[in-house]
């Protein structure tokens, strides 16, 4: 997050607003919390939602390598690993894990999808 909040101050500090509000004789701390910040809140908002999904499937990856949560904490990665012993035979125990793990990654995906749409005003089409 801090490479990205540093990237959009890098770009943003050349912006003509903000050179607006420097001729105004705005203040550095006023330019940052009128200017910058309001402009800043989108893109991280839309990271801290895409990478929710990733932060999920690792889990659920050492989980299912053993390496996850504690036993007695229920993972989707553990129902999957104690399911793969059984599978030929009990298909559903691994089904119901990995479809609510694919459908919990894919809405955060396309949640962060629509805010990104919703908040950046660059991709607004006319």
């Amino acid at each position: 997050i801090a490479r990205i909040v540093r990237g959009q101050v890098f770009s943003l500090r050349e912006k003509e607003f903000i050179e607006a509000a420097r001729a105004q004789g705005t203040g550095d701390w006023a330019i940052m919390w009128r200017e910058l910040l309001p402009n800043i809140v989108a893109p991280i908002i839309v990271y801290s939602t895409l990478i929710i999904p990733a932060n999920i499937l690792f889990e659920a990856a050492l989980s299912f390598l053993g390496a996850g949560v504690p036993p007695e904490v229920p993972s989707w990665g553990r129902m999957l690993s104690e399911a793969s012993g059984i599978f030929t035979t009990a298909w559903w125990m691994m089904l119901f894990p990995g479809l609510f793990l694919f459908l919990t990654t894919l809405s955060f995906n396309l949640l962060g999808d629509g805010l990104r749409d919703a908040l950046d005003p660059r991709t607004a089409t006319r």
